[in-house]
């Protein structure tokens, strides 16, 4: 027997009284926690740093993996392909050496690719005066400088030691010689041709010893702590050319690669 319509309204009000309005007690608690959680991983995000390169590397590993790498004529070199240049150039030149070893190192950083080079090797004691060796290395490079498009700073770097008095009427601090030294690589590099408008020169003294890591802040005892042994002084000593990665978007080919293309 069906129910009566009288029947059907008292079912439905007694069913509002056994149930409560709104969403239960504990759904609010869950919400802000979710909240919580969703700004946290938003916070981590906003004050992470991204390799471009290794970034790129993986792009390029996953795209073979399913068949999607394509290569296209007539492109410039990007920052994963320098990468993997200058690797093999570092691996070459240390088998022509006598113990198989180099003073040339590759790293990659949220700036790009960065090739160091011991100073040890590029100039001579407390000057700007580049070796003659040094002019060979910067040419294995160039080849690398020639297909590629991005902006290049070299940047000179010391260790902590006060320069001695003959040197200070030249050069009154380490700020003075490692940017010396910056100047003096980009000037070979533009008698190699090579762009100066994609050129720029910049000194660090010993304000960035190659060890330091990323996190830390640079402080007297911190520069001293990275400058405490002969071997740690020897790897402050450098100048750095760094292929960069783009600020604040893709970056266009430059003038001279778009006329060629042409």
């Amino acid at each position: 027997m069906a129910a009566t319509p009288q029947e059907i309204k008292k079912f439905e009000a007694k069913g509002r009284e056994q149930v409560d309005e709104g969403l239960p007690g504990w759904f609010g608690t869950f919400a802000d926690m979710m909240t919580l959680l969703f700004a946290f991983f938003v916070l981590l995000a906003a004050i992470s740093t991204i390799d471009p390169v290794k970034l790129q590397n993986m792009a390029d590993g996953m795209g073979k993996s399913v068949g999607k790498k394509e290569e296209l004529d007539n492109q410039a070199m990007s920052l994963g392909d320098i990468h993997k240049a200058a690797t093999k150039m570092v691996e070459e030149m240390a088998k022509d050496s006598e113990n198989g070893e180099t003073p040339v190192e590759v790293t990659t950083s949220p700036k790009g690719v960065t090739i160091g080079i011991s100073s040890d090797i590029s100039f001579e004691s407390g000057s700007a005066t580049t070796k003659a060796g040094f002019l060979e290395i910067l040419k294995k490079i160039l080849p690398t400088i020639q297909e590629s498009y991005f902006k290049i700073a070299v940047e000179g770097h010391t260790d902590s030691d006060q320069l001695p008095k003959s040197l200070r009427r030249f050069y009154p601090s380490n700020w003075e010689l490692s940017s010396a030294r910056a100047s003096a690589v980009v000037r070979l590099l533009i008698g190699l041709q090579v762009d100066p408008t994609r050129l720029e020169a910049v000194g660090y003294g010993e304000f960035v010893p190659r060890d330091k890591n990323t996190a830390e802040i640079i402080t007297t005892e911190l520069i001293q702590k990275y400058n405490s042994t002969p071997q740690q002084k020897a790897r402050n000593r450098r100048v750095e050319i760094t292929f960069l990665a783009p600020r604040g978007g893709p970056v266009a080919k430059s003038m001279d690669m778009t006329e060629n293309e042409e």
